[in-house]
């Protein structure tokens, strides 16, 4: 098997987003595009991470009925490395269902429960020998998504199969932020979040990403970043202070999946070698790009 750059640990789904390029609100019927694409967090990442040429492991559950075959073999064509899915025979593939008009998401469902019952069996590789074994921990990059139980979140905070590896850590949802608490002291742990989202897990409401980046160091976290959509975004390191960048301003056609691209895309900077601000700017550029790409695609 080909030697991975990076483990992606979490979400691994089809999403299901309904697009239109007008406004909406409560009640709207209006025409648009439905479109049906791998995503999940974890997948988002994998695959972004994946056009900057790394190759990703998948840690994930899906199930082995139709869309879970189909959702594998996409996930293979697309050069990820899907050998140590959790194949469940019981548990469905999971879904997400999102509408988004010209002024942003506008409701969005996650149906997650499979990945969460499976709990700590799809980390089974990073203990058996595949990955890792408690004597001889992963010590790569390890990307890790807040669709995992709160549990199973707080049992790797503290587990000593991660203790070694680059933990690379985002949030599914504002809604799903609190479950990273167990992560936000981790030694090794780069945070990566929205204003909302970091709200959540200092406890206090903050007007700007560098208000939040602060707030996050003082309550202990290593490394956090901090988007606000198109306003300025942040990087914060434990004793190197606050970096700040704007993102460039374009036309927005879709949001769904562009915290998992600057993600990505700040993690291959980082992995090349440039400096904070550079790779902060090169994550902000990327998902700019991708939130203006055309409808439907």
């Amino acid at each position: 098997m080909t030697k991975p750059d990076i483990l992606c640990i979490g979400s691994v789904l089809w999403d299901v987003i309904g697009r239109s390029p007008a406004a909406m609100r409560l009640g709207s019927d209006v025409p648009g595009r439905i479109t049906r694409l791998p995503g999940g967090v974890a997948l988002n990442i994998a695959m972004t991470l994946r056009r900057f040429g790394l190759t990703p492991v998948l840690l994930s559950a899906v199930g082995q009925d139709a869309e879970g075959a189909e959702l594998v073999q996409r996930c293979i064509d697309m050069g990820l490395i899907t050998d140590h899915l959790y194949r469940s025979v019981d548990l469905p593939t999971d879904v997400y269902m999102a509408i988004e008009g010209a002024n942003g998401l506008i409701a969005a469902i996650a149906d997650a429960h499979s990945l969460e019952a499976a709990g700590d069996r799809i980390l089974a590789p990073l203990s058996d020998g595949r990955l890792g074994r408690p004597d001889a921990a992963f010590s790569g990059l390890i990307a890790l998504d807040g669709n995992l139980t709160e549990s199973l979140l707080g049992t790797i905070a503290i587990s000593p199969l991660f203790a070694a590896a680059d933990l690379r850590v985002a949030p599914a949802s504002p809604g799903k932020a609190e479950r990273l608490m167990p992560l936000l002291r981790h030694p090794s742990a780069t945070l990566y979040v929205n204003l909302e989202e970091a709200g959540i897990l200092t406890k206090e409401p903050c007007k700007t990403a560098a208000e939040a980046a602060e707030a996050m160091l003082a309550r202990g976290a290593a490394r956090v970043l901090v988007t606000n959509g198109g306003q300025l975004c942040a990087e914060g390191t434990q004793g190197q202070g606050i970096l700040t960048a704007m993102p460039p301003q374009v036309m927005v056609t879709r949001v769904t999946g562009a915290g998992d691209t600057f993600m990505a895309a700040h993690i291959v900077a980082s992995r090349k070698g440039a400096d904070r601000q550079t790779a902060l700017t090169r994550a902000i550029t990327a998902a700019a790009d991708y939130v203006s790409g055309e409808i439907g695609t």
